[in-house]
């Protein structure tokens, strides 16, 4: 069995629209960046610590552990704090380019496979009161950049390169693959 250690409600609807039988059983690790780390090295350890702490519980599970961060350079956006956090976001993200890049990670029968991949986002220049009208929705706050590419976000995003379903938390096609590999039949 699947097991996605995730309670992101994103990644649970991209697996099921894929066809992708699973269950859900949520890691709680914190997601704290160490000194020095960048985005994707983050991505990658995060995933893999939620994959490990579900395995723990079910040795006998393919485990599929997720994170995504949005990165501005080397600056990490994870979930905003507040409503002012996520203006600060938008602002950053405003009229430039940002990478989304999520790890993934699949722990079955003790051994990993891991990997990550990042798409490219291009944002339009957003006023102070779009920012505002969008934060009022609440949709920003639960979402790494302060932002959902498949809500009103879908707006702005004026150029994409590389994987769409990516953006929104879950590689799908790299997912396949790697559970492909695994020696899993989808």
């Amino acid at each position: 069995m699947i097991v996605l250690a995730s309670a992101s409600p994103r990644r649970a609807e991209l697996l099921r629209n894929a066809h992708i039988h699973f269950t859900v059983d949520p890691a709680d690790i914190p997601e704290i960046v160490r000194p020095g780390e960048g985005p994707a090295d983050f991505a990658q350890r995060a995933a893999r610590e939620k994959a490990r702490a579900v395995a723990r519980r079910r040795p006998k599970d393919i485990v599929l552990g997720a994170d995504t961060v949005v990165a501005v350079g080397e600056e990490i956006l994870g979930k905003p704090a507040d409503a002012e956090d996520a203006r600060r976001m938008l602002e950053l993200l405003s009229g430039r380019s940002h990478q989304v890049i999520t790890g993934v990670c699949i722990v079955s029968d003790g051994s990993e496979l891991s990997s990550f991949a990042t798409t490219t986002v291009t944002f339009a220049a957003l006023t102070p009161e779009e920012i505002g009208d969008y934060i009022a929705t609440g949709e920003p706050m639960d979402k790494a950049g302060a932002y959902g590419i498949q809500g009103v976000a879908s707006r702005w995003a004026t150029r994409l390169e590389g994987c769409y379903f990516n953006v929104v938390g879950l590689p799908v096609p790299l997912v396949f693959r790697m559970l492909k590999d695994k020696g899993m039949k989808i």
